[in-house]
């Protein structure tokens, strides 16, 4: 079949209509399926190691063949029962705008080349900085996740620190410069020192703060500051859900003229609303932010952001110019806050699930999760197994036993099939981590797997 032939306008729209039949019948059949994927599925994956065919083949027979063997063989994240990451369930309002937009199919770096998704993600990005409590005037810019958001903000601290020492990190790099100290607590996240490592800041040679019984920084221990230092705070531990003491630590580390940078990528969210706010106090005077959206917004991967204060900082590391490019423009170039210059416009959907949630469909999300990790905790703990940690978010730590009985558990528990959790070790202690953090969870979900966790772990 020609490319002309498989591209005519009665062919694309029957591949688009046969593509969202598919998509609505699958997203329709989570409540009735396993979490997991059956063995059995996974293993008809090999049928797709074939070698690439000379000829064309037909659009809807390319559709079909995808999702008849890759389907069955996905876990059920978009569903209500998977725990076992951080990850939320793209809203069906956020799965049709990105849809939309990939119809558009806009690079979304120029203003000049794209207003309509420039515009939107500016929107976007003032609605964000509005809901986080965020400092009027942030800045800010749509990457992948939270790692590129690290390592964007981070990049914007690398600039601020050394400038500050006279020294211009994008002309002159780092050969040479003057050493940039990094504080972190010990239990930041690996994508931290991922990005750290990225930037050329090290991920051995940070200065690790010890932490307390929930993970977080002990702000007491942290040590004397001097030069060029950027500190990194977590707004939500990634096993326990708990936050750094950011207010106290940002007095001490703005006093020494450090740079904070806050690890947010779940935890940020709580500042939505009205009953966790208070876990998040003082993070609205740190300096730049990572979160994503395909968390607790909801959004289709992939979707993180950055947020610096100092927008002219961001701008002096992310921005790109070159003749052919068309960057003069009154508006704002969005590739001059992100480290790529081609770019989808992921800004569509989270403009489309803030709107479509307002202010308070957000908080009612976030609460909603949050509630329903205490209800988890509260029946396993009646059950007689130990939870690990306090749960303040909505991060839930279980141990049926010994490390080994844990385990065994835990595998138990994925292979049947209800719901899937993960498997952590925490403070030396291997437990299971259930995370809630989607829409499509509902309250009779928890109660589902509740019971099995229980039934599993009892047999």
């Amino acid at each position: 079949m020609s490319v002309s032939a498989q591209t005519s306008p009665e062919s694309t729209a029957d591949i688009l209509r046969d593509a969202a039949d598919r998509s609505i019948a699958y997203l329709d059949g989570l409540g009735d399926r396993r979490v997991s994927p059956s063995p059995e599925a996974v293993a008809a994956l090999s049928a797709l190691n074939v070698d690439l065919p000379d000829t064309s083949t037909d659009p809807g027979a390319v559709l079909q063949r995808l999702d008849e063997m890759v389907s069955p063989a996905t876990m059920a994240m978009a569903g209500g029962r998977f725990f076992g990451f951080v990850i939320g369930a793209a809203l069906p309002t956020a799965v049709a705008a990105s849809w939309l937009a990939t119809a558009w199919d806009q690079n979304t770096g120029l203003y000049n080349a794209t207003p309509g998704t420039a515009v939107i993600e500016e929107v976007a990005l003032r609605w964000l900085v509005d809901v986080l409590g965020l400092p009027p005037g942030t800045s800010g810019g749509f990457v992948t996740g939270t790692t590129v958001a690290h390592i964007t903000a981070l990049a914007a601290a690398r600039h601020v620190v050394l400038e500050k020492v006279g020294w211009n990190v994008e002309a002159d790099g780092l050969i040479g410069a003057p050493p940039v100290t990094v504080i972190t607590g010990a239990e930041a996240h690996p994508t931290l020192y991922k990005a750290l490592g990225v930037i050329g800041l090290g991920r051995n040679r940070v200065v690790k703060v010890p932490v307390d019984l929930q993970g977080r920084m002990r702000a007491s221990a942290l040590p004397r500051m001097s030069g060029p230092t950027i500190v990194c705070v977590q707004a939500g531990n990634v096993n326990t859900g708990a936050f750094d003491r950011t207010a106290e630590i940002c007095d001490a580390a703005h006093d020494a003229g450090a740079f904070v940078h806050v690890d947010g990528a779940f935890g940020l969210w709580a500042r939505a609303t009205k009953a966790l706010a208070h876990l998040g106090a003082g993070i609205e005077r740190a300096d730049s932010w990572a979160t994503d959206a395909h968390k607790w917004l909801n959004v289709p991967y992939d979707s993180g952001v950055a947020f610096v204060r100092d927008a002219d900082a961001l701008r002096a590391a992310m921005a790109v110019t070159a003749e052919y490019l068309p960057t003069r423009s009154e508006h704002r170039n969005p590739s001059d806050y992100t480290p790529e210059l081609s770019r989808r416009a992921r800004g569509v959907e989270v403009w489309a699930a803030l709107l479509a949630l307002g202010r308070e469909g957000v908080d009612e999300l976030v609460s909603r999760n949050c509630r329903q990790a205490r209800r988890f905790a509260e029946r396993l703990s009646a059950a007689g197994f130990e939870i690990l940690n306090d749960v303040v978010l909505n991060q839930v730590l279980v141990a049926f036993g010994d490390a080994e009985r844990t385990a065994r558990v835990i595998a138990a528990i994925q292979a049947e099939g209800t719901c899937w959790a993960g498997i952590t070790v925490w403070q030396g202690r291997t437990a299971m981590r259930i995370s809630v953090s989607s829409w499509a969870t509902t309250d009779a979900d928890v109660e589902r797997s509740a019971d099995a966790m229980i039934r599993v772990a009892r047999a």
